[in-house]
């Protein structure tokens, strides 16, 4: 069974070993994902499965949502992802994906949307330093040197420069999982995890 889930970031909070070492852990709330589909090499070209989660009036779904999941014969649910396997012969349309998957013994990787934080300046986005704030050093907070003198006469691709922040895909490496409640369909992870309260998350077995 593939150790993958999507699931909604309730937000953090504490708890406590027995020795008294108080733990940091985000809490994500994974419902269970339903297969509703398949994606196989010789069609598409990559082998996956299509997962549902999320609840939603079924008369707030668009007719092609609809379609997806009437062909499926299970009930609508707000959201679509693909999660690719080896083998999609090894699940059946309709099956579920649970936090049961992972056992404290694991080790994850929480993908999600960072914080958008606007349009931000060098030191706030890049972690540049700040110029002398004396009163007549006229560099505070600005960017610098653009380029190099006369030739290339161009600012170079790639130059850290004041922009947008956020709200760009993220991924932690290595968390642990601390506890999986299967009644209430929690898994509480080991630290912080990219987004928002009440955003999807991605859940993973860790790659490295």
């Amino acid at each position: 069974m593939v150790k993958e889930i999507y699931g909604k970031k309730i937000g953090m909070t504490q708890i406590y070993e027995e020795n008294g070492v108080a733990i940091p852990v985000t809490v994500i709330e994974a419902k269970p994902c339903t297969v509703v589909g398949k994606k196989t090499a010789d069609k598409e070209g990559y082998n996956a499965i299509v997962v549902s989660f999320g609840e939603v009036k079924e008369k707030n779904a668009n007719k092609p949502l609809k379609g997806v999941f009437a062909k499926a014969g299970v009930e609508v649910q707000k959201y679509l992802r693909e999660i690719k396997v080896e083998n999609v012969d090894e699940y059946e349309i309709g099956s579920k994906i649970t936090v049961d998957t992972f056992t404290t013994e694991d080790r994850v990787d929480v993908q999600g949307t960072s914080k958008g934080k606007g349009f931000q300046g060098n030191i706030k986005r890049h972690g540049q330093h700040r110029g002398p704030m004396a009163h007549g050093s006229m560099y505070h907070r600005r960017p610098g040197s653009m380029n190099a003198t006369t030739s290339p006469g161009r600012v170079y691709k790639g130059k850290k420069l004041p922009g947008h922040m956020g709200s760009e895909t993220s991924t932690i490496l290595n968390l642990d999982v601390i506890k999986v409640d299967t009644d209430k369909n929690v898994i509480l992870v080991k630290g912080s995890v990219p987004g928002a309260k009440n955003s999807i998350v991605k859940i993973r077995k860790s790659v490295k």
